[in-house]
């Protein structure tokens, strides 16, 4: 049963960074990673807490617009990474970033961001695919209600967001058929701050949990089956508009291939109104009776 209380304190735990001594690059700030019922912390946590940590080392003026993130080493769930920033460029429209994380000692995650003054200019966008609603759908706590564990509990109230699947959740059993799409409304639990930075994060932050389901879908996998092992390995994310995501988010998943163990899947964030707001890709391992 989810007995959880539904909130998104888990999430605004998750990007409460503090700045520290840097030892390696030009800044650096400390970020604990958040329970999850596993043995290796969420990647989420380190693309989002990695976006702020460059964040703060920008002007004001300019916003992240790309991220490009390699996964290096299983992170302990619950301890501290230190993120080490390098500024490498600062010029009057875009500035580039380097960031390392580091655990015990050792290099953890990488990534490059770039930041851009906005400008104006011709607009145009994809869009989004036809769908229901969210209204229409159950809710993560809703579907798992009946069962328990704590995988079930996490799933249902320890994510900091609202999760509904079309076709169907790939939780305990695959609903929707093996197809190679699926798409997810996203809200958090609870009202966030008028920080549009902030709203970037939550976005960097909720893009892993799904995003290889498309390719667990396709070859007739769920969370719960039997031998099965997943990791992210790299991620890529472009941020295209500002959005919020106290307010639905359609997220649209593709898988585009899955060989020798591994998977690529793509994602497209769209607010309520169509607005395209980022891009996502994905390789992820993925293995059965490993």
């Amino acid at each position: 049963m989810i007995t959880g209380t539904l909130t998104s304190k888990t999430f605004l735990r998750a990007v409460n960074l503090e700045q520290v001594d840097a030892q390696v690059f030009d800044e650096a700030y400390e970020a604990t990673t958040q329970y999850v019922p596993w043995p290796k912390a969420y990647g989420g946590d380190m693309v989002a807490q990695a976006a702020a940590a460059m964040m703060c080392s920008v002007d004001a003026d300019r916003n992240i617009h790309s991220m490009h993130s390699y996964f290096m080493r299983p992170v302990d769930v619950g301890s501290a990474v230190r993120y080490e920033v390098e500024r490498l460029r600062d010029g009057r429209g875009y500035s580039t970033r380097t960031v390392r994380g580091f655990q015990n000692g050792k290099a953890v995650y990488s990534a490059m961001g770039s930041f851009h003054v906005p400008e104006s200019g011709p607009d145009f966008q994809t869009q989004p695919p036809a769908t229901v609603g969210p209204e229409a759908l159950h809710s993560a706590a809703e579907v798992l209600n009946a069962r328990d564990g704590k995988a079930v509990e996490y799933w249902g109230s320890g994510r900091s967001f609202d999760m509904r699947h079309v076709p169907g959740p790939v939780y305990v059993e695959l609903e929707g058929g093996t197809v190679p799409q699926q798409a997810i409304w996203v809200k958090a639990f609870d009202a966030l701050p008028d920080d549009s930075n902030l709203h970037r994060t939550a976005l960097a932050y909720v893009c892993d949990y799904t995003i290889l389901e498309p390719i667990l879908r396709v070859n007739g996998l769920h969370w719960s089956s039997p031998g099965l092992v997943t990791a992210s390995l790299d991620h890529s994310m472009w941020f295209h508009r500002d959005g919020r995501l106290d307010d639905w988010v359609l997220y649209a998943q593709d898988a585009v291939s899955s060989q020798q163990n591994r998977g690529l899947a793509m994602g497209r964030f769209f607010d309520r109104q169509g607005g395209l707001l980022a891009t996502v890709a994905q390789e992820g391992m993925i293995r059965v009776g490993a």
